[in-house]
């Protein structure tokens, strides 16, 4: 098994696990991936650089959205949310978490707008979150659970995309199934990611950790008590209305790059961050998702080098060839593969298509339904997705929580969500394999 994904994904965990830096960790990785399948430094640099342009817009998005977000708490409205949840919430840090997942899962299917809600919704609440003593790895998972959990199990939003994805792909390689019927299977693994949020949030997280309080972070906290009063203005009125037109432009021309520009753009116009301050928000702004946008960018990078030069296809050939033809081996080996693969690439819409094609004439020599083969293959590409050092589902919860420089990306995000979702994805999807 000495094969380029699996030692170069090995590389970049246990090179994250000794907290070198997630970029260069990711870079290493490519390297290493490149180089054992015979490619020499300079062409693994070129195919890595070419293939970073997959994720561009993506990349850009997510640094206009941290300069929005930097404008939205710049107006001060969050300390009403701030506040509201203070005197609500005071004391109940279980129901908080759930919230939080609750406000994640809104973000998939409700306002489909993805990892943009959680720099401008959790900045301002680091301060309630030392306050409550919460344990931050608890909010991790409560965010990374509603922006994974959503497109395993709902068919709508990105979950209608991830359906369709797996639906097309079966098709294709010779296996009819409906999207409906798509969603039917997914409901088993789908209760796999509640379970692991229930136990992250009443027996992981439960007690307290204690955190200093930051004198200053990227987003200076208003209003984390009770006694401070607030009076709403036209200025915040303003602010809701900007918040609602970046909404309405990235639904119409479905880009969150035009929808976070037209936010930042009316911030100005309506002089809510004066135009002197402009260059100091910026750089604020791209201090808190900079990072995120080379991570994503190189990740991309990483996986054309595992596609491109056929890595992917090996991985999966050679663990087919030793499979034999007992189901519960050949459940679980498909599995793992789906979790080296998606680890690398961060991505379980693009780990679809790459297994989709080679697990689909498995499962018909086996005798899997199509209803288990979706199973498994929407099992296989989700995990990996939450633990993966190159994922917007972890990295989207890093970039609010980290905020005030107290929370670090591998073991405050990673980890637990790997343990937390991982875990018991693959325990309910080999259970999906086997009863469906």
């Amino acid at each position: 098994m000495l094969n380029a994904v699996v030692v170069s994904v090995i590389v970049m965990v246990v090179l994250s696990l000794l907290r070198v830096n997630v970029m260069l960790t990711i870079l290493i990785a490519a390297g290493v991936a490149g180089l054992m399948e015979g490619l020499s430094l300079v062409d693994t640099t070129n195919m890595l650089i070419s293939g970073m342009g997959g994720q561009a817009n993506t990349a850009l998005s997510y640094v206009l959205l941290g300069i929005f977000a930097v404008m939205i708490g710049y107006s001060g409205i969050t300390g009403f949310l701030v506040k509201k949840l203070v005197s609500v919430l005071k004391g109940k840090r279980s129901i908080l978490l759930l919230t939080i997942a609750g406000v994640a899962c809104f973000s998939q299917n409700i306002v489909p707008v993805h990892i943009a809600f959680i720099p401008i919704l959790i900045p301002p609440l680091l301060h309630l979150f030392d306050r409550m003593k919460v344990d931050r790895r608890g909010v991790a998972t409560a965010l990374t659970f509603g922006l994974k959990a959503p497109y395993i199990l709902i068919p709508a939003g990105f979950g209608l995309i991830f359906h369709g994805i797996i639906a097309a792909e079966m098709k294709a390689s010779g296996m009819e199934i409906a999207i409906s019927s798509v969603t039917y299977s997914m409901l088993i693994p789908g209760l796999g990611m509640i379970v692991g949020l229930l136990v992250a949030v009443f027996i992981s997280y439960r007690k307290d950790r204690e955190l200093s309080f930051s004198e200053q972070g990227v987003i200076n906290e208003i209003a984390v008590s009770e006694e401070i009063e607030l009076s709403f203005t036209s200025r915040h009125m303003l602010t809701i209305l900007a918040i609602i037109s970046a909404l309405v432009v990235q639904l119409i021309s479905d880009s969150l790059v035009l929808g976070a520009l037209t936010g930042i753009v009316l911030m100005f116009l309506f002089t809510i961050v004066p135009f002197k301050e402009g260059e100091k928000v910026v750089n604020d702004g791209i201090t808190m998702m900079g990072m995120i946008a080379f991570v994503m960018l190189i990740a991309s990078g990483y996986a054309t080098i595992l596609k491109e030069t056929g890595a992917v296809e090996n991985l999966v050939q050679s663990s087919i060839g030793v499979l034999g033809d007992n189901k519960i081996i050949i459940a679980s080996m498909m599995l793992l593969v789906g979790l080296l693969i998606t680890m690398g690439i961060g991505s379980s819409f693009g780990t679809i298509p790459i297994i989709a094609a080679l697990f689909v004439p498995l499962c018909l020599a086996v005798g899997f339904s199509p209803l288990a083969t979706a199973a498994l293959i929407g099992t296989a590409g989700a995990l990996g997705d939450a633990g993966s050092p190159a994922s917007d589902s972890t990295l989207g919860p890093t970039a609010g929580l980290n905020a005030d420089g107290k929370h670090h990306h591998i073991w405050d995000t990673c980890v637990p969500t790997f343990l937390h979702y991982n875990i018991p994805l693959f325990i309910f999807g080999l259970i999906a394999a086997m009863v469906l």
